[in-house]
């Protein structure tokens, strides 16, 4: 596992950090072998995202292009690096999405990272508190995010 950045605030804090933003991630390169294990995993042979020669030729974007589910599931590993699992906790459900947008394609081989902000902090009885974080996924020298999610995860106290 890579190093994980310490938290920003208690669990208790979190309704504090409303609106505000809570962190960017380091860089990360999608490369084509994350693009073809993801295409394994998932069962998504499209040759938009394997077929580096084929997508040469004949893609208008003239290179493989990184599935947006791929670029959605990064969402965790990023949050790990920049250290959103709340201080205070013992563990962590993924309760969901409610709104993800994938608002411009990513050529594979592209640098990622997200920007977040809590959007929202819900008590769940004395165990637990509900954060809503929006992850905006930027790729470097770009003006338009690739990904803005939504992203809800139950974290419960020790």
């Amino acid at each position: 596992m890579k190093n994980v950045a310490p938290a920003l605030f208690h669990i208790d804090e979190a309704p504090q950090w409303i609106g505000k933003p809570i962190g960017t991630s380091p860089w990360v390169t999608v490369t084509q072998a994350m693009v073809d294990e993801f295409a394994n995993s998932t069962h998504d042979p499209d040759w938009m995202h394997v077929d580096v020669e084929r997508s040469r030729r004949e893609s208008p974007y003239k290179e493989t292009i990184v599935q947006g589910f791929l670029m959605l599931s990064l969402v965790i590993d990023l949050s790990h690096q920049i250290g959103l699992v709340p201080r205070g906790t013992s563990y962590a459900l993924n309760y969901g999405m409610d709104r993800v947008r994938f608002t411009s394609v990513v050529l594979t081989g592209s640098r990622l990272r997200s920007h977040v902000t809590l959007i929202d902090a819900t008590p769940r009885g004395d165990q637990g508190m509900l954060l809503k974080q929006q992850h905006r996924i930027e790729v470097e020298n770009q003006a338009k995010p690739a990904v803005v999610a939504d992203w809800l995860v139950l974290w419960f106290r020790e």
